[in-house]
């Protein structure tokens, strides 16, 4: 996904994942006192044209991903959004007409009751590390008729036939919860999971998790497959800038971190959408929960024909908690 942070384009478009309150372990809505979001609030309020995009919590395919679908114009199923070709044609690989799919390096803590997947970034791998680890498995699935290539230190990308029409959960959907709800069921991933199941046996002594273990780090000991498919072209005119600011601590069920980021996006880049829509320009939020997203835009109008208007037509009152809470 993009996060580019200088020079919008004038028709700026932003979407912000985990902007609706973080769910809690049981699926509910916490109460959590939001902090004072001003420019947020005077952007909503005006008089914007909204889509709703509605699922559920379960969905393999988060409201964000889904939302950048959209704006860049993939098609796919809830779970088969070629993300991994994407990121593969980014990170300079040439994907050609083979299915690809997302390996990530993660670690798998095991509880008293059940797993629960890391957060890749949370390895802190290294150039070189990645690719130590990234040599072990190589032969593993190359062996099986596989092709594994090396992308970046949390990007590996799989290539293989099963992987056309694979439906799979993102990491964001899995990251702190445990990995064996999510794992596919379609008949196309035995292959996966069987080579997946040898990955876990071949790291769980491998020399190199010794020496991580050594230094008081966390152990890669696991693989995630997601965003598999053909690589689609995105639209030429799409410019979606993707803020991941609140993930971290969404992800983390970190409350107060989560208000400081909402806090510094306000100040930041919703002040300045907030900016450019005052100035006349057609600009684009979509907020993203768990389970829905909200798209908010405000079409262009002539300068100085917004304050008149906004003299004249009493501004809607925005419930945030409520709006945000329903997400």
């Amino acid at each position: 996904m993009s996060d580019a942070r200088e020079d919008w384009p004038l028709s700026a478009e932003l979407i912000l994942p985990f902007a609706g309150v973080p769910l809690a372990d049981d699926g509910s809505v916490p109460s959590i006192e939001l902090p004072a979001l001003p420019r947020l609030a005077a952007l909503l309020a005006r008089l914007p044209v909204s889509t709703r995009d509605e699922a559920d919590a379960y969905s393999p395919s988060p409201p964000h991903e889904r939302a950048l679908a959209r704006a860049l114009g993939f098609e796919g199923a809830a779970g088969c959004l070629p993300w991994a070709a994407h990121a593969a044609a980014s990170d300079g690989i040439a994907t050609g007409d083979l299915a690809w799919g997302l390996l990530s390096p993660v670690h798998w803590q095991v509880g008293r009751e059940h797993l629960t997947m890391g957060d890749p970034d949370e390895l802190g791998l290294d150039l070189a590390s990645s690719r130590a680890f990234f040599e072990v498995l190589q032969p593993l699935f190359e062996s099986e008729g596989w092709l594994l290539v090396f992308g970046a230190p949390t990007r590996w990308y799989l290539a293989h036939e099963s992987l056309g029409a694979l439906a799979t959960a993102s990491p964001d959907r899995v990251i702190g919860r445990n990995p064996d709800l999510w794992l596919p069921d379609d008949p196309a991933a035995r292959g996966f999971k069987r080579l997946a199941s040898e990955v876990q046996m071949l790291l769980y002594t491998h020399p190199l998790n010794a020496q991580r273990e050594a230094r008081g780090e966390l152990p890669l000991n696991s693989v995630w497959l997601s965003g598999c498919g053909v690589r689609q072209r995105p639209r030429a005119d799409a410019t979606p800038v993707v803020d991941q600011s609140l993930r971290g601590a969404a992800l983390a069920g970190d409350a107060d971190a989560w208000r400081a980021a909402w806090q510094a996006l306000d100040a930041g880049r919703i002040a300045d959408l907030l900016a450019r829509a005052e100035r006349g320009e057609a600009v684009a939020l979509t907020l993203c929960g768990e389970r829905s997203a909200l798209r908010l835009e405000t079409p262009a109008v002539a300068p100085g024909l917004w304050q008149r208007l906004r003299h004249a037509v009493a501004p809607p009152r925005i419930d945030l908690p409520a709006l945000l809470a329903s997400l």
